[in-house]
């Protein structure tokens, strides 16, 4: 046990690591700070040490030689009156974040940790009231867990995830299409007070926009033409549990509006109801939209994004967390023999290839590969020829994609037609609608196809009225 005590801070940090070059380092940098510090390599010299002293702070390891560092570590503050625990960890998982937060953790710190930021939770730990231990359900088992992933990127989403275990502040996941912000909003909502209750989804995209209001906080009998009998809404569906938006920067702003009143009041009224009922549930909302530029552009309610983002989690894209790749593989064979498709080995070389693409639909799209190439490939192995045979030919498939759906500016359709085109005496006094209308053609034909048939949707996107949307669609032969 290492000693280095400084006459202005007359308790000691206890370091419970066994790792002998991490204990130096942190001792080293705790020295310089002014701090003494005791070390400890396993529980049986923990526990010695804290029948022997009184210390304020102690920063522990997880896997110990002799036990598991988080086991009881709430009991054992209040037993021997540690203000705060700082929690070390190469586990790096959401279930070692969310047990750290259970057992009253003031911060919990993945291996390899940044030395400053330590000594900055030092200080802030010596300073601040630690957090109480949480009532939190059972912790979930790491195979169960909703989100897979060690990489450095994924620890700050993690560690904010197990921060929200013991309230129901609102969250704003924020990702590219396909990082799985819907695992965020489930994992939010299993690892804290109200995993008892359900779970519900509503995508925002996929609702008719006369339809929203009657969808989220339900109606009555004969509120509007069709409505027979009451129908309860996915606010009161989620009673006691979790509600999840998604795709929320498409809301209309009619919406927006009734949305923004029900989370000030808590309570919300059926369409066509006189009854208010309490909203007793937790919101979590996501987009793969710049809800502030929306706010900019006067399509989302300011004071709506607000409200909503007191906690945003910000996911990263996949090629920014290329490590996790393999375990990733791992799970989805997992799930995919569950399905009953053949349990096949990846490769080496099978594996690099994956590691090596940029997937520009991130989690989704990986899964979507693996579980092709298990159907597809005629052999037991995965080789590296078989993934990048596969990938190719989706590699193409989205630029077929991408080339169906282009010139949509002007500056394409001019370049696409070509010098000698454009001088063509056929033109000569109608070149600008021609061209106008290879222009319009594509952009409004894809905008139909992004919004399932929606001219209201359609409209609003190209910034015109719904009439003139529809006069250019009979102009155009578009149906």
């Amino acid at each position: 046990m290492s000693l280095n005590r400084a006459p202005n801070n007359p308790d000691p940090i206890l370091l419970v690591e066994d790792d002998d070059a991490i204990a130096l380092v942190v001792e080293t940098a705790m020295a310089r700070e002014g701090y003494a510090l005791h070390r400890a390599a396993n529980l049986a010299e923990r526990n010695r040490a804290l029948g022997e002293t009184r210390y304020r702070l102690m920063i522990t390891d997880v896997i110990l030689p002799d036990g598991n560092g988080l086991n009881e570590l709430a009991a054992l503050r209040s037993h021997h009156d540690i203000a705060s625990v700082i929690v070390l960890s190469a586990q790096n998982t959401l279930n070692t974040a969310i047990r750290a937060a259970e057992q009253g953790a003031f911060e919990y710190l993945p291996k390899p940790f940044d030395l400053n930021e330590l000594v900055r939770v030092v200080a802030s730990a010596l300073t601040r009231p630690a957090p109480e231990s949480a009532a939190l359900p059972e912790p979930v088992e790491p195979d169960a867990m909703p989100l897979i992933g060690r990489a450095t990127a994924m620890q700050a989403v993690y560690r904010t995830i197990a921060k929200l275990a013991s309230n129901d502040l609102s969250v704003l996941v924020l990702g590219e299409s396909g990082t799985g912000k819907e695992l965020v909003a489930q994992a939010i909502h299993e690892t804290g007070r109200r995993a008892g209750g359900p779970f519900v989804a509503v995508n925002m995209a996929a609702i008719p926009r006369d339809l929203i209001e009657a969808e989220l906080f339900g109606h009555e009998k004969g509120a509007f033409t069709g409505a027979h009998a009451r129908a309860t809404g996915r606010f009161e569906q989620a009673k006691g549990g979790t509600l999840f938006l998604d795709e929320i920067g498409d809301m209309p702003m009619e919406a927006q509006t009734r949305l923004l009143r029900v989370l000030q009041s808590g309570e919300f009224v059926p369409v066509g109801g006189a009854r208010s009922i309490k909203a007793d549930i937790r919101i979590v909302a996501a987009t793969n939209q710049d809800l502030p530029d929306l706010v900019r552009q006067n399509r989302f309610r300011e004071d709506l994004y607000y409200r909503l983002n007191v906690i945003p989690i910000a996911l990263p894209p996949l090629r920014d967390r290329r490590e996790d790749i393999p375990a990733l593989v791992d799970h989805f064979i997992r799930l995919s023999a569950e399905e009953g498709l053949a349990a096949k080995a990846f490769e080496t070389g099978a594996l690099d290839a994956l590691v090596r693409h940029d997937w520009p639909g991130n989690v989704r799209e990986l899964k979507n590969i693996v579980q092709r190439l298990l159907v597809l490939a005629r052999d037991p192995r995965i080789t590296a020829r078989d993934v990048s045979a596969l990938l190719l030919d989706s590699d193409a498939a989205n630029a077929r994609d991408q080339t169906n759906a282009i010139p949509i500016r002007f500056s394409d359709a001019v370049r696409a037609r070509g010098e000698a085109s454009l001088l063509d005496p056929a033109y000569y006094g109608k070149l600008y609608d021609h061209l106008l209308e290879e222009v319009e053609r594509p952009l409004i034909t894809l905008l139909l196809d992004h919004h399932h048939g929606n001219q209201l949707r359609v409209a609003e996107h190209l910034g015109i009225n719904r009439n003139t949307l529809r006069k250019k669609m009979q102009q155009l032969g578009l149906k």
